[in-house]
């Protein structure tokens, strides 16, 4: 398949009914109208071969966890979706595979009521780079540099089942019933981006910042934004009990501390709002968990239920480490 026919199939996939995309796919640019009083919030995640995904990943999942990565920075600010591009290089354009990844990608769109509106498409390695764009109320956006001391940390839901999931995948460890491993793998290969949630910290988050590359690294960039530190509490740290079939208990909070790829938002909330904090995130469907503190002292730390410190020296994932 050549390269316009490429575009031409991802361009019939791509269909939308946003009447704020002017001009989409097909032109050298994308014409997209900003609602008055809102402000454009953008991101940017390439996802590689054997760096991001294990080498069977399905194609669809391909194509949904490009998206959804994106997606979740836009949570984690607070920002309601708009617009995609995409730009995707391929070793070939095997017509039936890259069918199934644009389907991934547009069916995750369209739950959020998103559109893709252009990239690019290039013959080498598997790569999938997508930028996605987002609206808030102007002055509304949730960022990494509001956390005071005293606030609480929170976090949407469980910890360290993408990791699991990738052990799984690459055959280190074995799950003890179908249902449990198909639930990790889900976690590592369909992320759910918590979009509702990070809208619904708006005016109530002092700060906020998505789970990626692992609990105690992103919550380090949190501390050094806003010059703080953190505890955090082990024990209060939640795992599924899809972890805990698969894994002994501490390797299964190691996972949860610095696995990554969990996409679960984490947020600095003040004490003053946390009940209403915690009631919104069970209203969006989340599972809140309050799992530590911001404190004076500059750093991450780990405590155990006895306050001795058991912060591990792997804090997550880091490119070109």
């Amino acid at each position: 398949m050549a390269e316009f026919d490429l575009i031409a199939r991802i361009r019939s996939c791509a269909g939308s009914d946003r009447r704020d995309v002017v001009l989409g796919i097909g032109d050298d640019a994308a014409v997209l109208s900003v609602e008055p009083g809102m402000q454009l919030v953008a991101c940017v995640d390439t996802l590689n071969a054997g760096v991001h995904f294990p080498v069977d990943t399905q194609p669809d999942a391909l194509g949904w966890k490009a998206l959804a990565v994106n997606l979740s920075d836009l949570a984690a600010m607070g920002a309601q979706p708009c617009w995609a591009l995409l730009s995707l290089s391929l070793p070939s354009a095997e017509t039936p595979s890259v069918d199934e990844l644009i389907l991934g990608l547009t069916h995750l769109a369209r739950l959020h009521g998103m559109a893709l509106v252009g990239g690019d498409t290039t013959r080498g390695p598997l790569s999938l780079t997508v930028t996605a764009l987002g609206q808030v109320p102007a002055g509304t956006a949730l960022v990494r540099s509001g956390a005071r001391v005293g606030d609480a940390i929170v976090v949407t839901g469980t910890l360290g089942d993408a990791a699991a999931g990738l052990m799984l995948a690459m055959g280190q460890v074995a799950a003890p019933s179908r249902a449990a491993g198909e639930m990790l793998r889900k976690r590592l290969d369909y992320p759910t981006p918590r979009i509702a949630a990070g809208t619904a910290m708006r005016g109530i988050a002092s700060a906020c910042i998505d789970v990626s590359d692992g609990l105690l690294a992103d919550l380090g960039h949190v501390c050094a934004a806003s010059g703080v530190g953190v505890q955090i509490d082990i024990e209060a740290v939640p795992l599924s009990a899809e972890i805990l079939s698969v894994l002994p208990r501490g390797v299964a909070q190691r996972l949860a501390l610095s696995g990554g790829d969990d996409y679960e938002l984490c947020v600095a909330v003040p004490r003053d709002h946390l009940e209403t904090a915690l009631a919104a995130l069970r209203g969006v469907g989340c599972a809140p968990h309050i799992v530590g503190r911001v404190t004076a002292e500059p750093g991450v730390q780990v405590l155990d239920a006895a306050g001795m410190d058991v912060t591990p020296r792997q804090r997550g994932y880091e490119h070109f480490s």
